[in-house]
C-alpha cells in the first residue's frame, strides 16, 4: 500500500504543521477503506497566526494597483487550466461525484478567475455633480481587509474560487477554512495561487473543524468579514457571532428547491431536468431539485416515467466514466437520508423506489444510497419542507399554475426554481411570482455560470450574491470623496486670461478681453514666472505659462 501523503496548512507563503501537532483523515466515501491524505488538526493558535500573516500582508496588498492584483489572477486561471483533469480527478476521490461533473467545477474554477482577472480594470466608481462651487464629488471601491472564507465539500475549488478571486481583486487578504471532507481540492487552489506568485501572506489555509477554527476565525477581532457557504443552521451562528462583533458577513446556505411541470410541458425534456436536478451529484447541491410539483393532467403518467428512469441510474465510483451518480460524502449524511425516508413513511408519502443503502458488491465499501423518489406528497409534509441533501426527490400534484407557485413559495428557503411549459405566459408570471433568487425556464434547477450573480432569498441568504460583478460587493466598502479645489478664481483669472490671448481656452471667471490686470506673461520660447501678486513669494508655488512654442501647437489642433 502506497504511503499516506500529509498534508500542511499555508501561513505566510510557508507550508507548516499545526501547533499541535495532530491530523485528521480524508477518506475516499466510494471506498472508505482508501486515505486520500492527512490533513492538519489546528486551532485557535494557527487561526492566530494566519491572521495575523493575512493582517501584515493587506499592509502592501490593498496598495498594489488592482491590474496587477488581476494578473496574479488570471495566472492562477491558467495554471488551473492547465491541471484541470488532475484535479478533477482528486475531486472526484476525495468527495464521490462523477468525473464530469468534478470537471465542472474545476472549470468554474478557471471561468471565475479569468472573469475577476478583467474586473481588474473595472473597479468603477461615480463622479456625479457637487451642489456646493468648487467641489468636486466621486466614489471609490476601497477593500474591506481581512476576509475568512469558510467553504462546503460539495463544490470545493468552485465555490472557493468564487470567494477568494473577488476578495483579491478588490485589495483584500484571506484566510481559507475549507471543509474537513475535501481539504485536498482547496489545497490544491491555494497551492496554485503560490505558484502564481501571489505575495507571502495574502492567502492562508488553515484545515480543520467546524468548532477548532471556523468558530475561531468568526470570532476573531483581526477578521473584518466573513463569508459563509454551508448549513442554514451554522449560518445563522456566523450571523449571531458576526453582528454581535460589527463584522461583515456573506452567507450562502440552504435550498428546497422546486421544478413545475405544467400541464402543456414537453415530458421528455422535463424529465431530464428533474432527474438532473434531483440525482446529479448525488442530490448534495444547495440547488438541487428536491420538489417535482405536477399538474394532475399528466401527473400519472411523468410519475410512471420518472420512476423507471430513477431506478435505471447507474450508482458506483465516479471515477468510472460510465456511472451516473456517486457516493454521499459520508457515513452521516447517510444516515440523516435514511432517516428522512423514514419520516416520509411515517408522513403518509408513498415511496416509490430507493429509500435505501446500496451496499451490494463494491458499492458496499462506500457510502451509496439509491436514487430515492415519493408520491402523493403532501406541500407541508417535512419531506417537502426541510432540506435533506441527498438523492430524494418529493412529487406533489397541483391543479394550476397559482396553486403550483403557491407550493413553490411555501418553503422557507428562496434560492432556485424552474417551470416546464410550452406557454410564454405561464412562464413569464412563474418567473414574476416565485420568489427565489435564480429562475430557471424549461431548465433545471441547477447550475450557475459566473457572469451572473448567484445567491436567494428568504433563509437561504442574507442577501448577498456570489459570482458576477455583485460579488464585489461584498468583498468592498464604498468610500464617498469630496475634494475641494483651493484655487481663487480670481488670482487665476488674469493667468487664464492671458493664456486666452495665446490660444489657450479661457477660464469662465477670466476678465473681460481688454480690461487690463496684472502684467502679461512672456511669449518668448522660456517659461516666465509671474509676478507676486499672483502667488510669488507667500509660499505658494509661482504660476507658469505655456511657452510660444506650445501656444502655437495648442491653436493647431483647435
Amino acid at each position: 500500500m502506497a504511503e499516506v501523503k500529509t498534508y500542511r496548512n499555508f501561513i505566510n507563503g510557508e507550508w507548516v504543521t499545526s501547533t499541535s501537532g495532530r491530523v485528521f483523515e480524508n477518506r475516499n466515501p466510494a471506498d472508505t477503506s482508501e486515505i486520500v491524505g492527512h490533513f492538519q488538526d489546528s486551532g485557535q493558535e494557527d487561526v492566530d497566526q494566519a491572521v495575523a500573516a493575512a493582517r501584515e500582508a493587506h499592509r502592501k496588498w490593498r496598495l498594489t494597483p488592482a491590474p496587477k492584483r488581476a494578473e496574479y489572477i488570471y495566472k492562477v486561471g491558467e495554471i488551473l487550466s492547465r491541471r484541470k483533469e488532475e484535479y478533477a480527478r482528486e475531486m472526484t476521490r476525495e468527495m464521490g461525484k462523477v468525473l464530469k461533473e468534478s470537471r465542472g467545477d474545476v472549470q468554474e474554477g478557471i471561468d471565475i478567475a479569468y472573469y475577476t482577472a478583467g474586473e481588474g480594470r473595472r473597479l468603477f466608481g461615480k463622479t456625479v455633480p457637487s451642489e456646493l462651487p468648487n467641489k468636486y464629488a466621486m466614489s471609490m471601491r476601497m477593500p474591506v481587509g481581512i476576509c475568512a472564507l469558510i467553504t462546503p465539500w460539495n463544490f470545493p475549488i468552485a465555490i472557493p474560487s468564487w470567494k477568494l478571486m473577488p476578495a483579491l481583486v478588490c485589495g483584500n487578504t484571506v484566510v481559507i477554512k475549507p471543509a474537513s471532507d475535501t481539504p485536498l481540492s482547496a489545497y490544491h487552489l491555494v497551492k496554485v495561487c503560490q505558484e502564481a506568485g501571489v505575495p507571502r501572506g495574502v492567502v492562508n489555509l488553515v484545515t480543520g473543524s467546524g468548532s477548532q477554527v471556523g468558530t475561531p476565525l468568526t470570532e476573531d477581532p483581526g477578521v473584518d468579514l466573513v463569508s459563509f457557504t454551508g448549513s442554514t443552521e451554522t449560518g445563522g451562528k456566523v450571523a449571531e457571532i458576526a453582528a454581535r462583533l460589527f463584522k461583515r458577513c456573506s452567507l450562502e446556505m440552504g435550498g428546497k428547491n422546486v421544478i413545475l411541470v405544467m400541464e402543456d410541458a414537453r415530458l421528455d425534456l422535463a424529465l431530464d431536468g428533474v432527474i438532473w436536478g434531483a440525482f446529479g451529484t448525488t442530490g448534495q447541491r444547495c440547488t438541487a431539485t428536491s420538489r417535482a410539483v405536477v399538474h394532475k393532467r399528466v401527473y400519472d403518467e411523468f410519475v410512471e416515467r420518472l420512476v423507471e428512469r430513477a431506478k435505471n441510474l447507474r450508482v458506483g465510483d465516479g471515477l468510472d466514466e460510465s456511472v451516473e451518480m456517486g457516493p454521499v460524502i459520508n457515513e452521516g449524511a447517510a444516515k440523516k437520508i435514511s432517516d428522512y425516508v423514514q419520516i416520509g413513511r411515517d408522513e403518509g408519502a408513498k415511496l416509490l423506489c430507493g429509500g435505501v443503502r446500496l451496499a451490494k458488491g463494491e458499492l458496499g465499501r462506500g457510502n451509496f444510497f439509491a436514487p430515492t423518489v415519493f408520491s402523493d406528497v403532501e406541500p407541508e409534509m417535512r419531506l417537502a419542507q426541510e432540506e435533506i441533501f441527498g438523492p430524494v426527490l418529493s412529487v406533489i400534484p397541483c391543479d394550476s399554475l397559482d396553486q403550483a407557485i403557491e407550493i413553490g413559495n411555501g418553503v422557507k428557503y428562496g434560492l432556485s426554481s424552474a417551470i416546464y411549459t410550452q406557454d410564454v405566459n405561464k412562464a413569464f408570471i412563474a418567473m414574476r411570482d416565485l420568489y427565489t433568487g435564480i429562475f430557471y425556464v424549461n431548465a433545471s434547477t441547477i447550475g450557475a455560470e459566473v457572469q451572473l450573480p448567484f445567491g436567494g432569498t428568504k433563509q437561504t441568504g442574507n442577501g448577498h450574491r456570489e459570482a458576477a460583478d455583485t460579488a464585489l460587493d461584498i468583498f468592498s466598502e464604498w468610500k464617498s470623496r469630496r475634494p475641494r479645489s483651493t484655487a481663487d478664481p480670481r488670482r487665476m483669472a488674469p493667468l487664464v486670461r492671458r493664456a486666452g490671448e495665446h490660444g489657450v481656452i479661457s477660464h469662465p471667471a477670466a476678465p473681460r478681453w481688454g480690461e487690463e490686470h496684472g502684467p502679461r506673461c512672456s511669449q518668448g520660447d522660456q517659461e516666465q514666472r509671474v509676478s507676486s501678486e499672483h502667488g510669488a513669494g507667500r509660499g505658494e508655488k509661482p504660476y507658469r505659462c505655456w511657452p510660444q512654442s506650445a501656444h502655437r501647437e495648442r491653436r493647431g489642433s483647435g
